[in-house]
Formats: structure tokens, C-alpha cells, sequence
């Protein structure tokens, strides 16, 4: 006979009491029970240990994994972790005691229900509902990018969302790009179209004779390269000098290259925007009396 344990692998790590005594039994299961091998998430539904908090939260409540939580098992960067998991139920269900949980109400597709988690597309819609609109464009940037949904159906849903958040999600709807490569270089992009701020493009080509080199966001009129710089160090000598002289290239063929490291954009974002309006407008300048 096949194992408790089997069964729930094979049905993805959690499953109702029926259909597991159906596929094994019930004395089975209860000895699963007490030796450790099987959880009881809630009245009539077990599941493997180390589930993830997220999803027993979300069968305890008989709901789906969605918005901030489904974003971290979707992979898309977000600037904090939820604290407590985000669960959507539908809009006619009453919230039953649980663990301790963000509640949000909607009418999800079964197949949702089925994954106990939001879509990919629904994910950046529903995060777009609630965050600022630089870590929402991050997460929207990250989805698009993955190849699975693309800008134009983002915003056709865009565009006939309703409710809560509406202008926000067609704001990142709108502005998205599958070009973005980090969380920071969307962040700082966000940070330009929230003040204002024009003609900074994502992943800018710069021609350098028989050379090519793409900055994160580049402006061709004023020629200026803005570079998101993370955490990560440049890893080697080797690539610390090819880095240099990446820069090094950009500058003695004309470009003014800013580069702007995580805690100045994530800790002084009016800094930032101050830095490169002042350098557009020097660039501009000298072009126009040049």
C-alpha cells in the first residue's frame, strides 16, 4: 500500500482527509499522525511538515496565497518580507478563526484555488494595489521580465481593474518593462517618473565604435548613464578593471555616468532625484551654448 507521506508528495504537499484515507486509510493516517509524518494544518486537512507557513496559513483559512506572500513564492523582489502572510478568501466567505494572517477578499479562477496561490499576472496586479509605486513597478519590472505575461496584457487587466488601487496599478502597469535586470535599477527608475523626471530609458545600448556598453538607465540626449549600484562587490580584479574601464569609455566618449549605490536610493531617494536633475540640466546647458 502506498504511504501517507507518498500520497501527499504526489498532491503537492497537502490534501483532505477523504481522499487521503480513499488513497490509503484511515488507521493509515492517523499513525502518520503520531509518529510526526503528517501535520494536521486544520479540521480535516493534513499536510507534510515544513509546509511553509504561507500555505497552511492559507488552507487554515480555506483561502489563497496572494499579494505580498505570492510575490515571494512567485520570486519577484520586494524592498520588506511580509510579516504575516497575505491570504485572499473569496467575497462571500466570512473570516474564520486562524492564524495570524492579512486578510483580503476576491473573486479568484479555480485554478488559483487549485495552486492556493494567485497567478502570476494577478500577483502583480494585487501587489500594484498596495504598495508605492517604485516597489510595485520592481515587482511588475521582475514579472515581465520571467516571459510569462506581457506588458500588453498588464495593461489591458490594468485598464479594467476596478476598486481599491486602481490608479496605482495603471501607473506601473503603464510604466513596466521586461527590460529592467534589478530590483534597485526599478526602483531608481520609479523614483525619476514619480518626480517628473524625463528621457532616462532602461538599458540603454551605447555605441562605442566596435564597443557596445549598456547602462541601466541611460538619457541619449544629455547623455548621461545612471548605474544602480547593489550590494554585490565587483567579485574579482578582473572584473573590478573591466568594470573601470567600462566607465572609464563612457566618459571620454562624452557621457556623465552616475552611480548610485542601495542606501542612497532606498535611504535618501530626494538626494538622488535632486543629483540627476542637476546633471540633466548642466548637460543641457552646455549643449545648448556648445
Amino acid at each position: 500500500m502506498t504511504s501517507v507521506v507518498e500520497v501527499l508528495a504526489r498532491l503537492g504537499g497537502w490534501a483532505g482527509a477523504a481522499e487521503l484515507v480513499q488513497l490509503t486509510s484511515r488507521r493509515a493516517l492517523a499513525a502518520a499522525v503520531r509518529r510526526g509524518d503528517v501535520e494536521r494544518l486544520t479540521r480535516g486537512v493534513y499536510a507534510l511538515p515544513g509546509i511553509g507557513t504561507d500555505l497552511a496559513t492559507a488552507i487554515a483559512y480555506d483561502g489563497v496565497v496572494s499579494h505580498l506572500s505570492a510575490a515571494v513564492a512567485w520570486r519577484l523582489p520586494l524592498l520588506l518580507t511580509p510579516q504575516k502572510p497575505h491570504i485572499t478568501l473569496p467575497t462571500n466567505r466570512n473570516a474564520r478563526s486562524g492564524p495570524p494572517a492579512v486578510l483580503h477578499w476576491a473573486d479568484l479562477p479555480a485554478a488559483d484555488h487549485r495552486s492556493r496561490r494567485t497567478s502570476l499576472h494577478r500577483t502583480v496586479l494585487d501587489c500594484a494595489r498596495i504598495l508605492p509605486f517604485g516597489e510595485a513597478l520592481a515587482v511588475a519590472d521582475a514579472a515581465l521580465a520571467t516571459g510569462r505575461i506581457s506588458s500588453d496584457e498588464l495593461v489591458a487587466s490594468a485598464e479594467a481593474l476596478s476598486g481599491f488601487g486602481r490608479p496605482n496599478v495603471r501607473r506601473v502597469a503603464g510604466a513596466a518593462t521586461g527590460l529592467a535586470e534589478s530590483f534597485l535599477e526599478s526602483i531608481l527608475r520609479g523614483l525619476l517618473i514619480d518626480a517628473g523626471v524625463p528621457g532616462f530609458e532602461p538599458q540603454v545600448l551605447v555605441e562605442l565604435g566596435s564597443r557596445r556598453i549598456r547602462v541601466d538607465l541611460g538619457h541619449r540626449a544629455a547623455r548621461i548613464a545612471l548605474e544602480a549600484e547593489g550590494y554585490e562587490f565587483h567579485g574579482s580584479p578582473t572584473k573590478f578593471t573591466a568594470d573601470c574601464r567600462r566607465y572609464d569609455e563612457l566618459v571620454v566618449a562624452g557621457w556623465l555616468v552616475l552611480r548610485f549605490t542601495y542606501q542612497q536610493v532606498i535611504g535618501d531617494p530626494q538626494w538622488v532625484v535632486a543629483s540627476v536633475v542637476r546633471a540633466a540640466a548642466q548637460r543641457v546647458n552646455v549643449q545648448n551654448n556648445g
